[in-house]
């Protein structure tokens, strides 16, 4: 054992190892600063190069970039408002205030001493979990990984505010869009509109950036000015790392719950950054802060989010069950590299799996030093007018997501989801809440399907299950119960009592009303499927129609109590766009009529120009220059990811050369 550990190490120290592993942490740090990207991308943008490369070389790049994304991606989330990727949206709901509020500096020091602690903490998990993960990960099975989704979903409570009802249905809402498509169970075809693109259901990436992004993107162009005043950079950066020593332990207990969570198959990231923030509030005596530019609510999801990379790779090396999308294509990097994984990996190939758990270890120091050193110059992007930073975010966004199938239907799904989360967030509906449904809805219905199929409703009486529906119920009282001075488990408190002196009324009626029609559409749809098919998404729209009346019914009676939501819009700004958020959707919408006429690349050309133009309001000379800037560099992108662009009417009438093809 003690020759194996040597030899490890001294694969680890080598110049050419750390080289490779310095430049695969680079590349993680430029996917992850670019929006919506993510692991997944980074890797499959790796894998072409690393054919044929030895295995130390080839996995010390693959581990550099691996580890580095969870923390890159924080630059987004903090000072954007935009999730660097799936594993950092809970980041959005503090950092982003924080970022508004000229501590973008202390948000992201926070984050990257986080992220390091976590990291180090995932791979310390990975190295006592080799030899010991096999029966701890074999007693997980569908019953138990169903119980957990419902933990997840537990989460819900604590993003509801003091409105459980809207919440509920809010997260209901959710799962109804996250069944669209084929059932688990049965194969059959739910709510896809005889579409071939929904047939596969909404990717997340573009349901996560239409809910996120777009909302933000919008708000602050309409509000014509930057995200901060100023960028307080020194002074923040060290009382950023101060927060962090501040909240150690609920740091080590976050990274706790991140390599768990990741050290559980299907899982996955997405849901992980969700849990941690949902225990953060719970645990908190004071929750007034929350959603409004709370530190600890960027030091628990970012602890966890990198923790969790540590906890995917022991399924992943020692059984070759990928915990997550991007394990997915790291698991293939390891096969084209001549590595099985497997026991085999805790046994004969324990130098390469030691290897590769102190590169993990050493990649997160070196990337947190990296993103340290880049923070002051990024966190200056809060400063500049916002409508000249829009485009390129607008850009970004759309590039990542038309990752998903690569066509104009992800255009077209990313602007109805944008408006979907517009609407969420001007009402007060949790968004959240909707993408924690969303999330678990294929699980959770797949999960329940096999553990009925395999067990019968026996399965409640495992232990595990048992032990687990206990931490669910805990967890639910933990963010319901009422503390002296504060009103129920309410994370912040906009009321529709100031909407409703605005005149919105009814605007909110019919928003709820729309849901309303939503889930009976839902529930009408279930008849035509078998019950397997169907008895999920009629059982959600049960619960969605009861909560959409129970939250709607105080305000349709006139009895205006409080509704909560991290980020409910209330009144008109005096310095809004004429228009206000509808017209710069507007402009959103134009950009993908655009390329639904000349395609991707033209479209983008002449929506930088008439944007910073009309927009903007910049010079000729600067309008020229951004826009060059923007075409060589998604170029360049594309170039690399040997990436067609979607294609519109002029694509399909005309053979054009690349790019324009």
């Amino acid at each position: 054992m003690l020759e194996t550990l040597l030899l490890a190490l001294t694969n680890l120290m080598t110049l050419q190892h750390m080289g490779f592993m310095g430049l695969g942490v680079v590349l993680g740090l430029a996917v992850g600063i670019l929006p919506g990207l993510g692991g997944i991308v980074g890797l499959s943008l790796l894998l072409p190069f690393i054919y044929g490369m030895d295995q130390t070389s080839a996995l010390a790049m693959l581990i550099g970039l691996v580890a580095v994304i969870p923390t890159s991606d924080t630059f987004a989330s903090v000072l954007m408002g935009i999730p660097g990727s799936t594993a950092s949206q809970a980041t959005v709901l503090d950092g982003f205030p924080l970022s508004k509020q000229g501590q973008a500096a202390r948000a992201l020091a926070a984050a990257f001493s986080a992220s390091l602690l976590g990291g180090l903490f995932g791979a310390l998990v990975l190295t006592g979990f080799v030899v010991i993960a096999r029966p701890l990960i074999l007693s997980f099975s569908s019953p138990e990984l169903f119980a957990l989704t419902v933990f997840g979903l537990s989460m819900v409570g604590v993003l509801s505010g003091s409105n459980l009802a809207k919440g509920i249905a809010t997260a209901a809402l959710g799962l109804a869009c996250g069944t669209i498509g084929a059932a688990p169970a049965t194969g059959e075809y739910r709510m896809e509109f005889g579409s071939l693109y929904l047939m596969d259901g909404l990717p997340l990436v573009i349901v996560a950036l239409g809910l996120f992004a777009v909302p933000e993107i919008v708000d602050l162009l309409r509000s014509q000015s930057a995200i901060a005043k100023e960028a307080t950079l020194g002074k923040g950066w060290i009382e950023g790392v101060k927060d962090t020593w501040r909240e150690k332990w609920l740091a080590l207990r976050c990274s706790g719950l991140g390599a768990m969570v990741g050290a559980i198959p299907g899982l996955g990231g997405s849901v992980v950054d969700w849990i941690a923030y949902g225990h953060v509030v719970q645990t908190s005596k004071d929750r007034s802060r929350f959603g409004k530019g709370d530190i600890r609510g960027v030091i628990a999801p970012e602890s966890a989010n990198n923790a969790k990379e540590g906890g995917g790779l022991v399924p992943t090396l020692l059984f070759g069950i990928p915990g997550s999308g991007s394990m997915a294509v790291f698991l293939a990097g390891l096969i084209l590299l001549g590595l099985q994984p497997g026991p085999a990996m805790a046994d004969r190939n324990l130098e390469i799996t030691y290897t590769i758990v102190w590169s993990l270890a050493l990649a997160n120091v070196l990337g947190t030093v990296l993103c340290i050193v880049a923070a002051p110059g990024i966190a200056r992007l809060t400063t500049i007018r916002y409508a000249l930073i829009a485009p390129f975010m607008i850009m970004v966004i759309s590039f990542a997501a038309f990752q998903a199938t690569r066509s104009l239907y992800d255009l077209v799904a990313l602007l109805a989801m944008g408006v979907v989360g517009v609407l969420l967030k001007r009402f007060g509906w949790p968004r959240p809440a909707f993408l924690i449904g969303f999330v678990l809805a294929t699980q959770a219905e797949r999960y329940l399907y096999q553990a009925v199929q395999f067990s019968g409703w026996s399965f409640l009486n495992r232990p595990l299950v048992i032990a687990i529906i206990v931490l669910t119920v805990a967890s639910v009282w933990l963010g319901a119960r009422k503390r002296p001075g504060e009103a129920g488990g309410a994370v912040s408190t906009e009321g529709t009592a100031e909407l409703a002196q605005a005149g919105h009324v009814w605007p909110q009626l019919l928003f709820g009303a729309a849901v309303l029609a939503t889930f009976i559409f839902a529930f009408s749809e279930s008849f035509r499927l078998s019950m397997l098919g169907g008895v999920f998404p009629a059982t959600v729209a049960v619960v969605g129609v009861a909560a959409t009346i129970a939250a709607m019914a105080p305000l349709a009676m006139g009895r205006l109590g409080t509704s909560a939501n991290f980020d409910v819009e209330t009144t008109k700004r005096e310095n809004d766009v004429p228009g206000g958020a509808w017209a710069m959707i507007a402009w959103l919408a134009g950009f993908v009529g655009g390329v639904a006429v000349v395609g991707f690349f033209l479209s983008l050309v002449g929506f930088f120009v008439v944007f910073l133009k009309v927009v903007a309001k910049t010079s000729w000379i600067r309008t020229v220059i951004l826009t060059l800037t923007a075409a060589v560099f998604m170029l360049a992108l594309a170039r690399a990811l040997n990436l067609v662009f979607p294609g519109g009417l002029l694509q399909a009438g005309f053979d054009l050369p690349w790019p324009l093809r």
